[in-house]
């Protein structure tokens, strides 16, 4: 059987959208050639790896037994490339600059601007909605994320390396500023602007929620902390928030962290990552540096 490097990555790629189309934009190529490439891959495989149901592509058995393992060859290759980029680099510096750590974090940037220590940056992140980053690690899209909640899945490995506390948050206009140690009971009548579900801001705020037994008055639902923090601003209810992502809005007097009982809500910060991914001395180098730094530090650099 003679499967080539590019049938493996045009199948991965189609397989993840379910759609010659996406496949063809991400790998800039036509989708005629994406076609090709996956038929001439099921003549060799002697099985069809998808179907076609109405509009809708589908995988096979055959195509989903497939996937999994051209997932863990394409992992493997790119970590023998990464190994390869260790033995051709004459010193750390130099493979900090060949080996960018892809990398989700669901903290303020300023936060990561700490990481400015790091020299050459070997960052390359982006900030992704909480549940989908447990599906992108799982797929080797990035090589670590750091997040609010700890992620279920066995193939994936977490350490806890900070406190995150959820703190109540207002427009310096609302009436509540002024109050000292609010009851939890006096905010069931206002607004919340809360994260999505599935998040662990989200899901914190539940579990407190049944606790106290009352329920939580919803009215937006955002996928980010900025958005929270530009929607309380601008009036439109209250908010609960990382009290690390507030620096800047605390210092310009643009959000006030109301004196609720009860709160700060007391949660963690984890980094993760594949539990057997070989790391690049990159990202190892980036996962000791957040381990090695407490939080406090980090939020002042």
């Amino acid at each position: 059987m003679k499967i080539t490097f590019r049938q493996l990555t045009v199948f991965e790629t189609a397989a993840r959208f379910c759609s010659f189309t996406r496949t063809a934009e991400t790998l800039y190529m036509s989708q005629p050639a994406v076609s090709m490439q996956i038929k001439q891959l099921e003549e060799t495989v002697g099985l069809p790896l998808f179907e076609q149901v109405g509009k809708k592509l589908y995988l096979t058995e055959a195509g989903e037994e497939f996937a999994q393992y051209s997932r863990k060859i394409l992992q493997l290759l790119s970590e023998a490339e990464t190994v390869w980029i260790h033995l051709k680099a004459s010193n750390a510096e130099n493979l900090l600059s060949q080996s960018p750590v892809r990398l989700a974090v669901l903290l303020h940037a300023c936060w990561l601007s700490s990481t400015s220590a790091l020299k050459p940056s070997p960052l390359a992140w982006m900030s992704p909605i909480e549940p989908a980053c447990s599906t992108i690690l799982e797929q080797n899209d990035i090589d670590m994320a750091i997040m609010g909640k700890p992620p279920t899945q066995q193939s994936l490995q977490e350490i806890q390396f900070a406190d995150n506390p959820l703190v109540v948050i207002a427009a310096p206009t609302h009436p509540l500023v002024s109050k000292k140690n609010i009851p939890w009971e006096q905010l069931q009548d206002e607004t919340f602007v809360i994260r999505e579900r599935g998040s662990g801001t989200r899901s914190a705020m539940e579990r407190f929620c049944e606790e106290q037994n009352s329920p939580l008055n919803t009215g937006m639902e955002m996928t980010s902390n900025e958005a929270i923090k530009q929607a309380v601003q601008a009036g439109l209810g209250l908010g609960v928030v990382s009290q690390h992502t507030l620096e800047l809005e605390l210092q310009t007097e643009q959000l006030i962290v109301l004196d609720v009982k009860l709160f700060p809500i007391l949660r963690h910060w984890y980094i993760v990552h594949r539990s057997n991914k070989r790391l690049s001395p990159a990202a190892q180098h980036f996962k000791d540096f957040v381990l090695s730094t407490p939080m406090e530090a980090l939020n002042k650099s």
